[in-house]
């Protein structure tokens, strides 16, 4: 009997392994003039075939950049080129395991998942202002623009002292950059860290959790920062009895701590919620005595402890992991908590306009999950949390794209006057495009729609970058 493909090795989520620069692409309608920038999106693409199982988390960071000027559009992709990623091609095959099947050599840091662009305030100059590619398992690496080139491991002049979140913050008024960084298997469980709008790294502090998690997101607000300590946790006893060291406790409530953004981790205030997972935020703010946190919330998550299918048959496991758009209240003065579903349409990869992340925005965007099996956006949402409303901008019968970024106008004060931008892959036609999507006209045809010279594999998070203002 024929081995079972690995669905994360085949169709659009296969790797490529070519290299390439096109300096004019083909664009169907028009680019908008204001433009000026470089939209980069990370994702898993192992340059060797992996060592036993392989899971979508596990491949080699590559980059995939449209710089887009004057009307134009070029694009290049790049390797992450990360100490791991050089040891195996001196090598000429895989070395290190992955989540499901670690190896005697342990992970290397894959710099696969995410991207933050830390400008800083503008009245700094441009050695501090930096591209950084994301992995939460390790020190983040540094890439030059536009050439996507690895410059090397980023440690902040030698201060890092913890993993960096793959989903920092930057404060888009003081131009201060949060991150945490989280520890397994022994204590602090987690480190949570300040950068100045210069880059210097001036604060980390200890936040005490009782056992290891997977704290894969968290939030800030104007004067606090939330961490998520939820019940999918790390136990080496389960891996000593032969079990998976990860698994999803649904009798351990989920926790959310509440930090003032510099203060003393003795003044954290922990709330307790429903038994949940959540892999991403959309956002926070403060409203009077409450802070309120939005994000894709799943009831709980198999994403570690198996494969796609395993959960065949078993609908309360199959509707627990689907995400959806929740709010909770944290009131500071009572400690109560107040939660709600804001959305029944399943959708992840959340994003908002950042010029205003941790203020309370009307606006909110993200990924239309497809009714597939994998893990594929059929379209884009836009939903107004004001008049609880949704716009949907769908891709197409047998398309398929990722996360939505919001790409504001250049001067405009208009919370909702940009575009999102996001790759888009034809699975008929097997070509990829990158989509430009007005946000005022969500429902519209995509505005622009540019070829990409080879196909772009499903990945996970993107940012623009203007040449504008940086």
């Amino acid at each position: 009997m024929a081995a079972t493909l690995n669905p994360y090795l085949s169709g659009n989520f296969a790797p490529v392994q070519t290299e390439l620069t096109v300096d004019e692409l083909p664009v169907l309608g028009e680019l908008p003039p204001e433009l000026n920038g470089m939209f980069v999106r990370n994702g898993p693409n192992p340059q060797f075939p992996p060592l036993g199982r392989y899971h979508w988390f596990d491949g080699d960071g590559m980059l995939h950049g449209v710089h887009i000027q004057n009307g134009k559009a070029s694009y290049r992709n790049r390797y992450i080129r990360t100490g791991g990623f050089e040891q195996e091609r001196q090598a000429g095959r895989a070395l290190f395991g992955g989540l499901l099947e670690p190896s005697q050599a342990g992970f290397k840091n894959v710099a696969n998942t995410a991207l933050v662009w830390h400008c800083g305030a503008k009245q700094f100059p441009h050695e501090s202002k930096r591209l950084l590619a994301l992995w939460e398992g390790g020190a983040p690496h540094a890439i030059d623009l536009p050439s996507l080139d690895t410059i090397g491991s980023h440690t902040f002049n030698d201060k890092l002292t913890s993993p960096v979140t793959a989903h920092p913050k930057v404060d888009p008024v003081t131009g201060e950059m949060m991150f945490f960084g989280y520890f397994l298997a022994q204590p602090p469980y987690v480190k949570y860290s300040v950068v100045s709008p210069t880059g210097e790294l001036v604060q980390t502090v200890p936040i005490d959790l009782p056992v290891g998690v997977m704290m894969h997101d968290f939030a800030i607000t104007e004067h606090y920062t939330i961490f998520m300590d939820l019940p999918l946790t790390f136990r080496l006893e389960r891996l000593q009895r032969g079990e998976p060291a990860f698994a999803f406790e649904r009798d351990r409530p989920s926790r959310f701590g509440i930090l003032p953004r510099h203060g003393d981790p003795q003044a954290i205030r922990w709330f307790e919620a429903s038994s949940c997972y959540v892999f991403h935020t959309l956002n926070a703010y403060e409203a009077g005595d409450d802070i309120v946190l939005i994000a894709c919330r799943m009831g709980s998550t198999s994403i570690l402890g198996a494969s796609p299918g395993s959960h065949e048959g078993d609908n309360r496991q199959i509707e627990s992991d689907v995400p959806l758009l929740y709010q909770w209240r944290f009131n500071l003065k009572t400690g109560t908590v107040q939660e709600q579903t804001l959305d029944d349409r399943p959708c992840e990869f959340p994003r908002i306009n950042e010029q205003y992340l941790g203020r309370q925005t009307r606006y909110g965007y993200a990924g239309k999950s497809a009714p597939t099996e994998m893990p594929k956006f059929d379209g884009l949402l836009k939903v107004d949390l004001d008049h609880q409303s949704v716009q949907v901008h769908s891709f197409g019968r047998g398309r398929y794209g990722g996360e939505g970024v919001f790409v504001p106008r250049p001067g405009s004060t208009v919370e909702d006057d940009g575009w999102l931008m996001t790759f888009v892959h034809d699975e008929a036609q097997d070509t990829s495009e990158l989509v430009i999507v007005s946000t005022q006209s969500m429902t519209d045809e995509a505005i622009a729609r540019i070829s990409i010279p080879q196909r772009v594999p499903y990945g996970f998070h993107g940012t623009w970058v203007s040449f504008l203002h940086c």
